[in-house]
């Protein structure tokens, strides 16, 4: 396994992910072939990964900043009470659960192509925006509710071990 680790540098479950998941992709491929739209969706795929790793990525490393700073300064000078759990994943989880459903429905909550949505899904666009904003509500409680209980059971571990 340490042989493993150092040449590939990660799990063996990691390689059959990855290879799971460029099987799947050429078997999309493979049913999109006899279509003549394929190169359109090349084109879109290809702008996707180039506008996410060029464009997304760095915003999302700068915007992660704040966060990265504030933990650096908690280990800096709050060495007298170490923290228990971190919270950061707390906070990056429901904002990016938030930032991709906003991304996706993004024409919905801004009325973009409302004929077109009527018309599709039978239904009418009130109430999107809201349901939004209802859903990055709850996915902050979620996490809110999960850091507390995890800081509640590394408390009482931490009691158990004194």
């Amino acid at each position: 396994m340490t042989l493993w680790r150092r040449l590939y540098g990660a799990n063996p479950l990691h390689l059959l992910a990855v290879l799971g998941c460029l099987a799947l992709s050429a078997y999309v491929v493979s049913l999109l072939w006899e279509d003549p739209s394929w190169v359109a969706l090349l084109i879109w795929f290809v702008g996707a990964v180039i506008g996410h790793d060029l464009v997304l990525y760095p915003l999302y490393a700068l915007a992660d900043q704040p966060l990265v700073f504030a933990r650096w300064a908690r280990r800096r000078y709050g060495r007298e009470r170490p923290v228990l759990v971190p919270a950061v994943n707390h906070v990056r989880a429901p904002v990016l659960g938030s930032a991709v459903l906003g991304l996706i429905y993004l024409p919905t909550i801004t009325r973009h192509g409302e004929d077109a949505f009527r018309f599709t899904a039978g239904l009418g666009m009130e109430g999107i925006f809201q349901n939004w904003l209802l859903i990055t509500a709850v996915l902050f409680l979620g996490s809110a509710v999960i850091y507390a209980a995890r800081c509640g059971f590394a408390a009482r571990e931490q009691k158990r071990s004194v």
